[in-house]
Parts: C-alpha cells; structure tokens; sequence
C-alpha cells in the first residue's frame, strides 16, 4: 500500500481534495509545492510516483512534466510544468503518491 498520497487543486489557494498520511501542502511558487507527511517516512529511500494536469479553456486535461526534487522523511518538493524548458505553472489537479 501507499504509504501517503494526496490530490491536490494546486491553482489559487492550494486545496487538498483527499489524503493518506499528508497534513499540508505548502505553495512555494508557481507549480512549486511541498508535500508535507502526517507521520515522517523511516529514511528517505523511498519512491514517489507523480502527475499533474491542468484545464485549459475546452475543459480538456493537458499532461505535464512533474518532477520530485531529493526526498526528505518529513515531507518531498514536487514542481510541476509543461515541459522541462518551460517554467513551472500551477496546475488545477495533482497527484503524488508515496511507495516504501
């Protein structure tokens, strides 16, 4: 099982939609965000699965490139963007998950 998971409205104020053992997410930015675990991971070993999309004016999902910066075992940085030239954006669904 996962051993925390969250979806998350990362546009605006950041909204957690539901969550496994993920107290809060803090907005460091644009499409810049930390997730932040109820009870800290044994060590920092651990594997993070992650996707966002965002709406765009048709109402259809775009794939992006998210990407996880060095996990921590309180809590891992997820940043989110079009592609890997392009800057982060904020994305209206996101979700991570945590594997150990």
């Amino acid at each position: 099982p996962a051993k925390a998971w969250v979806n998350f409205n990362g546009t605006g104020t950041v909204a957690i939609r539901g969550s496994g053992n993920v107290s809060s997410i803090t907005d460091n930015g644009t499409g810049d965000y930390t997730v932040n675990f109820t009870t800290a991971m044994a060590d920092a070993n651990y594997a993070s699965i992650c996707n966002s999309s965002r709406s765009d004016t048709n109402n259809a999902y775009g794939n992006n490139h998210t990407s996880t910066t060095v996990p921590a075992t309180g809590s891992i940085r997820v940043i989110a963007q079009i592609t890997t030239t392009v800057n982060p954006n904020d994305q209206a669904y996101f979700m991570l998950a945590i594997f150990r």
